[in-house]
């Protein structure tokens, strides 16, 4: 019985065996056991398209020529003559400002210069007088003079006639300088006189063009500063609602690819309901960055740097909505967003930006890093990268179903593909995602696999 049941045991055995071999070949030939792991992710097709490079940014709605008005002149206003939204016309009468201590400057003006013309009179006769003293002292000298060269009259007389003669004289001289200083004064008169008049006239404040009040800062009766005194009261602002343009900042990782006359589309956020949206055109771009050389510059060092672009607004983009009182559909101080068409090619090899990365041959990836572990300490000091190493790659699907690292030369990009210039053709598989894999994980030679669709919409 013993050894009937010792050879059972080892039938058993056998065929336990016998299973597990014929089990671990068929696990081979399927490929469940010693197949090399792989890396499940998603592809896609180089392929044609049309590629359209913009530029976002957002702004403000303005005119293109908006005046601010000032009074060069301080006191109340008597006198306002528009309401905000009136149309005006170059030269009208829009305000008034108090006229009286202007009118009495300016007839204290008056008369100082009636009286230095009066002192000019003046001084013109004390020279005729000085003159007639002279022409008597020289008439004493000469007829002296010859009497005393006779020997006639002595050394003492001539000397008394010869010294009224050399006062006359410097009398003359000084009354012309009093006549001289007469005629200043008058000058000087007359430019106080022509200030006061012009001061008078800076009371009454007029259109300097035409166009309409957008903005209207003053009351009736309210005390307004001159621009002698710091900036002065703004009053009002006139401005053209015919033209309209889009203030916007540009960040200056993308001015460089913003140029004149670059077509723009402008979505104002008053017509996003509708969506409706508006034409335009780069008509004007900033030489210097906002704020340079400002005290907030220097202060805030870690700010953006934008640069201004001015886009008008084409008016055949929204004539159809300029019905009655609708005539300026569009006001100053509306928001709205803006996409500058930088460029445009149709038809160019192009590929999804995801795909598209950056690889240096001297970086290791995060999963080498991990298996070196703590060799980490025995490592030279990690060398400073150049970024002329940095190449631009994709991941292309070889034959053998592994990763295959091709360098490419990219051109234009959009928001969703990116211009292959050279490196791929169109139809070849690569791999576009998942974005993590591809941008840090993924190594050439790598085996991949397509990542399972209800994995993918987990």
């Amino acid at each position: 019985m013993a050894k009937k049941s010792s050879n059972k045991i080892w039938w058993i055995l056998g065929g336990v065996v016998v299973l597990l071999g014929g089990g671990l070949v068929f696990a081979k030939q399927k490929g469940l056991i010693g197949k090399e792991p792989s890396t499940e992710v998603e592809f896609t097709k180089a392929k044609k398209a049309d590629i359209i490079e913009r530029v976002s940014a957002s702004g403000k709605i303005q005119p293109e020529v908006e005046v601010k008005l000032s009074p060069d002149v301080s006191g109340e206003i008597v006198g306002l003559y528009v309401t905000e939204g009136d149309s005006v016309r170059a030269g009208q009468l829009l305000l008034k400002i108090r006229p009286d201590n202007y009118e009495s400057l300016l007839a204290r003006a008056e008369a100082q210069v009636n009286s230095a013309k009066a002192s000019v009179e003046q001084s013109k006769s004390g020279q005729s007088q000085s003159e007639s003293r002279m022409l008597k002292a020289k008439i004493d000298y000469d007829r002296n003079k010859k009497l005393h060269d006779d020997k006639v009259i002595s050394d003492a007389d001539f000397d008394q006639f010869n010294s009224q003669y050399l006062v006359a004289k410097q009398d003359v001289e000084s009354t012309k300088a009093n006549v001289r200083a007469a005629v200043f004064n008058v000058k000087s008169s007359e430019a106080a006189l022509k200030e006061a008049r012009a001061n008078l006239t800076k009371t009454t404040i007029y259109a300097p063009q035409s166009g309409t009040v957008s903005k209207l800062n003053v009351e009736l009766g309210e005390r307004v500063v001159g621009t002698s005194q710091m900036a002065g009261t703004e009053l009002l602002r006139i401005a053209n609602l015919n033209k309209m343009e889009v203030r916007v900042n540009v960040n200056e990782n993308d001015i460089t690819r913003v140029s004149m006359n670059d077509t723009v589309i402008i979505d104002v956020d008053s017509y996003s309901a509708s969506g409706r949206k508006f034409k335009g055109i780069v008509y004007e771009i900033a030489s210097s960055a906002n704020g340079l050389g400002s005290a907030a510059s220097v202060v805030s060092t870690d700010a953006v740097t934008e640069f201004e672009v001015k886009i008008r607004v084409l008016r055949s983009s929204y004539s159809d909505l300029i019905i009655g009182k609708r005539s300026y559909p569009l006001k100053p101080g509306m928001t709205a967003s803006v996409e500058i068409i930088t460029d445009r090619k149709n038809g160019v090899l192009s590929v999804p930006l995801a795909t598209v990365t950056t690889r240096d041959p001297t970086l290791k990836t995060d999963d080498d890093k991990k298996e070196e572990g703590g060799a980490e300490n025995n490592q030279e000091p990690e060398k400073v990268i150049k970024k002329d190493k940095i190449k631009e790659v994709v991941f292309v699907l070889d034959k053998d179903s592994k990763a295959k690292l091709r360098e490419v030369k990219t051109g234009i990009s959009d928001f969703e593909n990116i211009e292959i210039l050279s490196g791929l053709k169109e139809g070849e598989t690569i791999i576009s995602g998942p974005y993590i894999t591809v941008s840090k994980k993924l190594k050439e030679g790598e085996l991949v696999t397509k990542k399972k669709i209800e994995e993918k919409k987990k």
